[in-house]
């Protein structure tokens, strides 16, 4: 249940990493360098800090060092054509691969703005993936000469655009940056990764080894607020996501969210979000009908 630091392989004559990966992917895991991973085909639930989403083909994030992440893939058996197939492209770079100084000069003050709030992750849409995409995407099938000023490129569209939001919370982020809190980064990947089922808190005061009286104070001192209330709110946001698919029926996303019953789904989302989910999706589905 502990954090795993995996490092990719670097190799000898290359400043920076650019990875062709595959499945299955990692575990939920840290590592000191930037990330940038474009997803090239598949699908499946994805990690960041305390943030669980779908994902699918053509998803863009970019995370910081140390923030904890894992793409959970959907399961496909051998022989299927998902099955070891090429998943996503991958850019990792250190804070210092260009010198000490590099992204301290005055010229880049936007670029390591982007840098230092990348701690919580970003999520990249609109034009802005777009003009990512294309560029990783030339760096995929260029040379070293090519991928080097191709991440160039990548700098001058972090350091102009806005077309991106946060993934994880600030208080999970602080909290992964405090060492001692090893018992609640195993209880936030416990939650992350069953939310979908019935957890109960003897689970987490298992797992952590704790009390219920010092696992409910670290835990609300670390997240703002008591696990039950955590897990909701980590249900709701992705019964979100969910709603945002018109083939799935309300009463298929209130179960694939962790919501024993129909009604208990209703009642708790429209505690959190001031309307019903029905409500919510029209809305998702006016909005896209507007922009489109």
């Amino acid at each position: 249940m502990k954090i795993a630091r995996l490092r990719l392989q670097q190799e000898i004559n290359k400043s920076f990493i650019v990875h062709n990966e595959v499945y299955p992917y990692a575990p939920w895991h840290h590592h000191p360098e930037y990330e940038l991973v474009l997803e090239l085909r598949g699908r499946g639930k994805r990690f960041v800090g305390d943030s669980v989403d779908r994902f699918e083909e053509n998803d863009l994030v970019f995370t910081g060092p140390y923030l904890p992440h894992q793409w959970l893939c959907d399961e496909y058996p051998p022989g299927h054509p998902e099955y070891q197939q090429e998943k996503a492209f991958v850019i990792q770079f250190s804070h210092d691969f260009l010198g000490e100084k590099f992204f301290e000069i005055p010229e880049n003050a936007s670029l390591m703005r982007f840098l230092l709030q990348s701690v919580r992750g970003y999520k990249f849409y609109g034009k802005t993936r777009e003009k990512i995409m294309d560029i990783l995407l030339r760096m995929k099938s260029g040379g070293n000469v090519e991928r080097l000023y191709g991440l160039f490129s990548l700098f001058e569209v972090f350091s102009t655009s806005n077309e991106y939001y946060f993934l994880s919370s600030a208080v999970s982020v602080k909290s992964f940056m405090q060492k001692e809190n090893e018992a609640m980064h195993k209880a936030l990947q416990y939650i992350l990764q069953n939310f979908q089922h019935k957890i109960q808190i003897k689970d987490l005061l298992e797992i952590t080894n704790m009390s219920y009286a010092s696992f409910y104070s670290l835990f609300k001192r670390n997240y703002n607020k008591a696990f039950k209330d955590y897990l909701l709110d980590i249900r709701i946001e992705y019964a979100c996501k969910l709603l945002e698919d018109e083939s799935l029926n309300i009463s298929e996303i209130a179960y694939n969210c962790g919501f024993e019953n129909l009604s208990n789904f209703n009642r708790q989302f429209r505690k959190i979000k001031n309307i019903t989910p029905s409500q919510y999706q029209k809305q998702v589905i006016k909005s896209w009908l507007l922009y489109a």
